[in-house]
């Protein structure tokens, strides 16, 4: 195996210092394995018996934690983030990972749900078996993901007594580290201190993310939000609330934008904007621990009752300025770009198969997912380079053998007198089944990760014979 096949990886997994040599270099081969098969079993990466124990020995070992394994990630993307200028979003989100045991107690359990009526009209429920996985990625504002920044997982063992402790109190006098919730402050302290320039950062969360002691969390490190709020929080001097203060606000512009209806047809959609900045007042049975704040808040809501769609209504907080229509469409159009953490997330669930492993505990599953999450990252920021940055070099993203490969394995079309980062892009989504042509749209992640695999794999082959 020669150093230009898995250059990339070398590069990638750079920081990561594991007490025990061995161990380093059991997970550069365990990635450069894996991501020769995306979605494949371990067994079936490894193709022997030895390099598949050895294998499940790295992801079984108490010295070895997601933290270990996505060290080197993490200051990969800080040192892509510090090569960036401007504004960083960090989207935060949480997924689960669901699966088929018959002992459970050896993962734990993400939740119960209903499996509807016995014979007696009854209602059934039945425990869900997993672990969830709440990460943050960094992304600019031109939707490029630079990589991950924080990573945590666990499974409700963890937090087993919070249900029953709510019952007994209001929720909002539970203090934050009772909850779950608090993944939200770490996650946004940990990213935040790992990118080093907190001024730059833009905290991006949903509505389980309107949580006033993250508010006060983003403020303490000196960092920036911008949350979809659902809670109605008291504002001014505590007699009223934000939607109370909203109602006088009026219209400050209009804002045209296309959207698709439930059976995918074309629409557009006109928001009309509203913005103020509202002293915000911490929940009555937390307000002598945390301050009052001087918040946004930016309301888009749709004219008119749409068809077969749901009517867009939008409330977002946040500490940053808003001095104009222009900066509220601006603050807008990031949030909109909190899919793309989704969009992850499902890659690490249909590119990486993450539910299909048949590992036995929850440290051996976060272990596993953790060295999804590399690949995944490169699967996504590949497929969005190609529409950020066509013309770059390819270097900037494939290795020299790879580059190899591809000119000897998929055949330039006629008349091409530049290849650049987009031409070898498009040569690795053919080889996953994209056809290339002349009105097609970019490739997106599906053929993107099958054409890695292939290539991965082959560049590994041409290494090996030569």
């Amino acid at each position: 195996m020669d150093e230009g096949c898995d250059a990339w990886f070398d590069r990638e997994l750079a920081g990561c210092s594991f007490a025990d040599e061995r161990l380093n270099k059991r997970l550069r081969k365990l990635v450069v394995r894996i991501g020769s098969a995306m979605g494949q079993s371990i067994p079936l990466v490894c193709q022997d018996w030895a390099n598949t124990k050895a294998a499940y020995r790295f992801l079984s070992n108490d010295r070895v934690s997601e933290a270990d394994i996505l060290a080197g990630h993490f200051q990969s993307t800080r040192d892509r983030t510090v090569a960036t200028d401007g504004p960083v979003l960090v989207l935060h989100d949480t997924t689960e990972f669901t699966y088929q045991r018959e002992n459970m107690e050896a993962i734990g359990i993400t939740k119960s749900i209903n499996s509807g009526r016995d014979k007696a009209g009854r209602l059934r429920s039945h425990t869900v078996c997993g672990i969830l996985m709440h990460s943050s990625l960094v992304v600019t504002t031109e939707g490029l993901p630079l990589g991950l920044a924080a990573v945590k997982f666990w499974t409700r063992k963890k937090f087993k007594g919070t249900a029953a402790l709510k019952k007994k109190i209001n929720p909002t006098r539970v203090p934050i580290e009772k909850k779950e919730s608090v993944r939200w402050l770490e996650n946004i302290q940990q990213s935040t201190e790992l990118l080093g320039d907190s001024g730059r950062c833009i905290h991006i969360g949903d509505r389980e993310s309107d949580i006033y002691e993250l508010f006060c969390a983003a403020q303490k490190v000196r960092t920036h939000f911008l949350i979809r709020t659902c809670v109605d929080r008291l504002a001014g001097d505590g007699d009223h609330t934000i939607a109370d203060e909203m109602e006088a606000v009026a219209v400050k512009g209009l804002h045209r934008i296309d959207v698709r209806d439930s059976n995918g047809n074309p629409d557009e959609a006109v928001l009309e904007i509203r913005y103020r900045k509202i002293r915000v007042r911490p929940p009555i049975g937390k307000q002598k621990r945390y301050p009052a704040l001087t918040l946004t808040v930016i309301h888009a809501q749709e004219r008119g009752t749409p068809k077969n769609r749901k009517k867009i209504d939008w409330k977002l907080i946040t500490d940053l300025p808003v001095g104009s229509p222009a900066d509220a469409i601006g603050k807008l159009e990031w949030y909109a770009l909190r899919w793309k953490i989704e969009v992850f997330h499902k890659i690490l669930k249909s590119g990486c198969k993450a539910e299909e492993s048949k590992l036995r505990t929850a440290q051996r599953l976060a272990n596993l997912v953790s060295v999804f999450c590399i690949l995944s990252w490169r699967v996504f920021w590949m497929t969005m380079l190609n529409r950020s940055a066509p013309d770059a070099l390819p270097t900037l993203a494939l290795t020299a053998t790879e580059i190899a490969v591809l000119d000897r394995l998929v055949n330039d079309k006629p008349k091409v007198r530049w290849k650049t980062l987009s031409h070898y892009l498009i040569k690795i989504a053919r080889l996953g089944g994209y056809l290339a042509r002349a009105n097609d749209p970019p490739p997106g992640n599906t053929v993107m990760w099958r054409g890695l695999s292939r290539l991965t794999d082959i560049a590994l082959g041409a290494s090996v014979g030569a």
